[in-house]
């Protein structure tokens, strides 16, 4: 048994969260040590006797073999922050998670990446500029990162996947499931044509309202930028921008319609010091790559 796999039967237990796990694996040293240890160390290191004992009894139901074997069937993948293939980006962010589930391959988190963000509910507008910008990027071979939320992430994906580009997922829920459901097609297809579907939950976790929140910062942190397309003022949109600014991400925003209730996020970013997005050139500048010497192929 590997300490990969301690590590990832200790995250199992979804009430410690990335924090209190490296916390355990900080203070035991390794993680089979924290995995066997008596109740009274994790007292020690000040964790609540009612979620300790519930942890207890949470271990001795578990079967890091079975469990191991569940995933292979289901065909997720894991790696933590103790494996050679863990997102690069991901090792030194606050917060940043301890262990990745996965389908698909990880390769495109090697190359240039943007993450495109907006509504759930956007304009035949938002439509046209998530579409127009994810597919000149990803024939530029930038890997598109979205949520595969409705609304702006579902149609930056399908662009980037019409363009034959790379894409990834990062979803707020276990990998046995997909939400939203109607996007269960679009996640297979992700992964059959190079990209992933990720998550930081165990199998079985469900779509709690709180894990979108949280996995905006896995957005942005796997990112090299971020880029605003609809949103309302206050949304989760703003919430992704905001990791993005304090990881040192460049923030871009593609203007809208002053009238309309979704330019309230692209707009306030704009105001706020975000950069304005109005051709794939914007985006492009941002990794050096040079539009004139490639073309007209991001025109296309």
């Amino acid at each position: 048994m590997t300490e990969s796999k301690y590590l990832t039967a200790i995250s199992a237990f979804t009430y410690f969260g990335p924090l209190r796990v490296r916390l355990i694996y900080s203070y035991f040293g390794t993680a089979e040590k924290a995995w066997k240890s008596s109740p009274g160390s994790f007292i020690d290191i000040g964790l609540p006797e009612k979620k300790v004992e519930e942890f207890v009894s949470f271990r001795k139901s578990f079967n890091i073999k079975s469990y191991f074997e569940k995933l292979s069937k289901l065909n997720i993948k894991v790696t933590t922050f103790l494996d050679k293939d863990f997102p690069e980006a991901l090792k030194n962010l606050d917060n940043a998670p301890a262990v990745l589930y996965y389908k698909g391959s990880l390769k495109g988190l090697k190359a240039g990446s943007v993450a495109i963000v907006g509504t759930r509910k956007m304009t035949p507008y938002g439509r046209e500029v998530t579409e127009k910008f994810s597919r000149e990027l990803a024939g530029f071979g930038v890997t598109i990162i979205s949520g595969l939320a409705r609304g702006v992430d579902t149609a930056a994906h399908k662009a980037c996947l019409s363009a034959r580009g790379l894409t990834v997922a990062i979803l707020g829920n276990g990998l046995d499931s997909v939400y939203p459901p109607e996007n269960r097609d679009l996640a297979e297809e992700i992964v059959k044509k190079g990209g992933a579907v990720i998550s930081e939950y165990p199998p079985g976790h469900p779509a709690l309202p709180s894990n979108f929140a949280l996995r905006n910062r896995i957005i942005s942190g796997l990112s090299g930028c971020v880029l605003v397309i609809e949103g309302a003022e206050k949304s989760g949109t703003l919430l992704t921008a905001s990791h993005a600014a304090q990881q040192g991400k460049t923030v871009l925003a593609v203007p809208g319609q002053i009238t309309s209730p979704l330019s309230g996020a692209p707009l306030y970013l704009l105001k706020n010091g975000a950069k304005m997005a109005t051709e794939v050139q914007d985006v492009l500048e941002e990794f050096g790559i040079d539009f004139s010497v490639v073309g007209e192929m991001g025109k296309r």
